[in-house]
């Protein structure tokens, strides 16, 4: 059996070779002395040997490599600390998530993973990973199972009073209850995990992550204000790790997209432009950034034509993202309604067909966002079906009689009552 100076040489000759040539060593390493009892050195070796072996099988993407290994290094977890084991399983399964298109696999993965946890009787470990799974369960819409697998991990963590682990499972929850629309308890699940991670050392990244939540459920009421400080908040967040990760920088620029639509919701298109050109824009320069420039200027010029044109050409930015589109689509709608308007605008009587062809729309969706305008108090006027026109009517001009005669009355009323105060003061002077 090899001592640890030989398998620490073994394992530089490894990580200055190719990857191919690497994958042997490692594996010799990891192999080497398997099911014996071995020192303190030579586990910390085969440790760091496995992380290296996981990663290139991640660069390679060789995804079913990595769950092999997973399984083959099970006998070694008997030999260190449980803390180290729970390290290296989330580590590979981390490794995994980077091989795009493994997403069933990371699923298998951490359900064979919590069956053998259960077997070994190893909670620690078996908790984080039903956590990772519920976030799994997230990305794939199996909102059901998610739940399901939060409220029982929830209840579990509560007891053993594990903070960090928590914060985890309830922002968790917050996302899942937020894409099933309901956002009490989204906003619920959020309050308690910002409570939690007040109370202990919340890492920049986790942090960065509730920030976004946050910045996510105050755009769902309208109050962009407050949400462009959180969006800022998670950006800072993620812009101050340093480590080189997909995952941070999609975060990154994900929260200053958000950033860039609170300023386009509140009609503050100047600013958009300044922070695409500043700083932070520039150090995420991309589609990314040139798709929310042209859906500012879009809404800069009101033109729905222009708008329609920039989700076409950005789709995979713009559309694609859930948060963005579901607000996008209410900006297309107020621009309609503003293009709308800016049409009827000199008429008294107009043909729905003539209306539609200005704008270039449908004439059916022309008559549906009329009608709705009408009924939601925007547009006074009628829609005549049977001629294919819209009458519109004159804004009514509030009559004053009313409100002149009841300022009348109340004048009169404090005189009566004064004149009422003076003649009980001079009658009690006369007694």
């Amino acid at each position: 059996m090899a001592d640890s100076t030989t398998l620490a040489a073994m394992l530089q000759k490894a990580n200055d070779a190719s990857p191919e040539e690497a994958k042997k060593i490692y594996q010799k390493i990891i192999a080497e002395g398997q099911g014996q009892a071995q020192g303190e050195q030579v586990n910390r070796v085969k440790e760091q040997a496995i992380y290296k072996l996981g990663e290139v099988y991640a660069k390679l993407g060789e995804a079913d490599s990595l769950r092999s290994l997973l399984t083959q290094i099970r006998p070694f977890f008997d030999a260190i600390a449980k803390a180290k084991t729970a390290k290296i399983v989330r580590t590979l399964i981390d490794l995994v998530a980077r091989i795009p298109n493994t997403i069933n696999l990371q699923i298998e993965l951490c359900q064979e993973s919590i069956e053998w946890a259960k077997g070994e009787q190893r909670t620690f470990l078996r908790q984080r990973i039903e956590a990772r799974l519920a976030s799994l369960y997230l990305e794939t819409d199996g909102y059901t199972q998610a739940l399901r697998l939060l409220t029982t991990l929830l209840r579990e963590v509560k007891r053993f009073d594990d903070k960090p682990l928590l914060v985890e499972i309830q922002l968790t929850e917050s996302k899942v209850q937020h894409k099933l629309r309901n956002l009490s308890k989204s906003r619920a699940s959020l309050t308690a995990a910002r409570t939690a991670a007040n109370a202990i050392y919340c890492p920049p990244l986790l942090q960065a992550e509730i920030d976004t939540m946050s910045g996510t459920l105050h755009a769902e009421e309208k109050d962009y204000k407050t949400a462009y400080s959180y969006f800022y908040e998670a950006f800072e967040g993620y812009n101050s790790i340093t480590a080189e990760s997909a995952f941070v920088a999609r975060g990154a620029i994900s929260a200053l997209k958000y950033m860039l639509l609170c300023k386009i919701m509140l009609n503050s298109v100047s600013d958009v432009n300044q922070i695409i050109s500043g700083k932070m824009g520039l150090k995420y320069a991309g589609t990314e950034m040139e798709a929310m420039r042209a859906v500012a200027n879009a809404h800069k010029q009101r033109s729905l034509q222009a708008f329609s044109e920039a989700k076409a050409t950005y789709a995979n930015e713009l559309t694609k993202d859930p948060i963005i589109d579901t607000h996008l689509s209410e900006l297309e709608d107020t621009l309609l309604e503003q293009n709308l308007c800016r049409i009827i605008e000199p008429f008294s009587c107009v043909e729905i067909a003539h209306v539609a062809k200005i704008i270039d729309l449908p004439i059916h969706s022309v008559e549906k966002k009329l009608s709705q305008m009408i009924l939601d108090k925007k547009l006074l006027g009628v829609l005549d079906q049977g001629a294919g026109t819209l009458l519109i009517f004159d804004e009514p001009t509030a009559d004053r009689t009313y409100p002149a005669a009841l300022e009348t009355v109340q004048g009169m009323n404090k005189v009566v009552d004064s004149l009422f105060e003076k003649w009980a003061k001079v009658g009690a002077d006369f007694v």
